[in-house]
């Protein structure tokens, strides 16, 4: 019995695993909704494959049972615990149900906890076997912005900022192009392309009028472009108002001349409460959060940066440091007025190092967030 119980799990980590890879083909177009992959197994082979590929279209759970003409007795590996309720599409659990499958395994639970363990006990009444918790690290790992959204945290927040050896993002001039190689603004791109949405400063907006846009060589779904504007600086005229897709800008001013200016200009713009005269950083990612993103990338300047990190915003940092020397003239990454003595300072951990191109990534987060 401990032999068979030890194949089962190998099988089981083997087939979930599978159905990771299928997932993970959703990085890129499924927001808001989780990214989540399934497999279909028949008398220890692979019958059936489907994952997730946008919101609206069908679960993992429905275009895996599409692909097979009968999945009477099959097992169900399946990265996140199938709905049990009616959304866009019809509750997954009950299409499990109906095509006969005995057997669904879960890596997780649905973070949702209004509907968490819905699914699975619904699975269980009609007579399936169940199990829960199989590669379940890399399942959460693979949704972890999702997740912080459902447990009511907002999304989850990445900063990517760009450095040379000495520390600096721009010379004292403020220019900063391009301080790191054509490989590291690549995988910047791709940073972007998994992002919900990419947040800058004002700061930024009026010294490089950026995009913000993903520019991949795969089908993506555009990242919302937010700008952080207190005092609504932003020029009518900034690229981001023409470009497909959603550019918000967030505010704490009452101006309302301004702000009739910027929509018809082709800005969403949205007032949010302040704090000593500037948007309050909490409130932003509260809001973020009730618009469904799940994962935002700030590209922005020190003053930004150096505020979110003050307030323990930031989940991950992502630095890539260029081996060039820009002198002790130039910008800083972090604007950190209350860090005055050794004891104020910000620890961080390193997570992953890693060569692109000419460059260093450098993968951190802060310590309040890894305990």
């Amino acid at each position: 019995m401990a032999t068979l119980a030890r194949q089962i799990a190998r099988d089981d980590a083997v087939y979930m695993a599978r159905a990771l890879q299928l997932a993970a083909n959703g990085r890129y177009t499924t927001d808001p909704n989780p990214r989540v992959g399934c497999v279909l197994v028949m008398d220890g082979a692979v019958i059936g494959e489907g994952w997730h590929q946008h919101a609206g279209f069908a679960h993992a759970e429905v275009a895996a049972l599409n692909t097979v003409a009968d999945a009477q007795g099959a097992t169900a590996y399946v990265t996140l615990e199938p709905c049990s309720h009616f959304g866009r599409t019809p509750p997954c659990c009950d299409a499990l149900i109906q095509a006969g499958v005995r057997r669904v395994v879960a890596a997780m639970a649905d973070p949702n906890p209004l509907v968490s363990g819905r699914g699975l006990e619904r699975l269980k009444a009609a007579g399936c076997e169940v199990s829960v918790g199989v590669l379940e690290a890399q399942a959460q790992a693979l949704n972890r912005g999702f997740i912080k959204r459902m447990n009511g945290r907002g999304p989850w927040v990445r900063s990517k900022l760009a450095m040379s050896l000495d520390g600096r993002t721009a010379c004292a001039s403020g220019e900063s192009q391009w301080i790191t190689s054509p490989q590291a603004r690549a995988d910047v791109h791709r940073l972007r392309a998994e992002s919900s949405a990419i947040v800058t400063g004002i700061n930024t907006v009026l010294v490089d009028d950026p995009a913000l846009t993903a520019r991949v060589d795969f089908a993506v779904l555009q990242p919302i472009r937010v700008i952080l504007d207190s005092h609504l600086q932003t020029p009518p005229h900034a690229q981001m108002a023409t470009l497909p897709g959603r550019s918000l800008i967030l505010t704490c001013s009452d101006d309302g001349a301004k702000q009739r200016r910027l929509q018809q200009a082709g800005f969403e713009v949205q007032r949010l409460p302040d704090k000593k005269g500037r948007l309050d950083l909490p409130e932003v990612m509260r809001f973020l959060g009730e618009q469904q993103i799940n994962e935002v990338l700030v590209e922005a300047g020190a003053v930004l940066n150096g505020a979110l990190l003050a307030e323990n915003l930031v989940d991950e940092i992502i630095v890539y440091m260029a081996p060039s020397v820009l002198g002790d003239q130039g910008r800083g990454l972090f604007h950190l007025p209350q860090v005055l003595a050794m004891a104020d300072k910000k620890e961080l951990q390193l997570l992953d190092v890693r060569q692109v191109g000419g460059d260093l990534r450098l993968m951190l987060a802060p310590i309040e967030k890894v305990r």
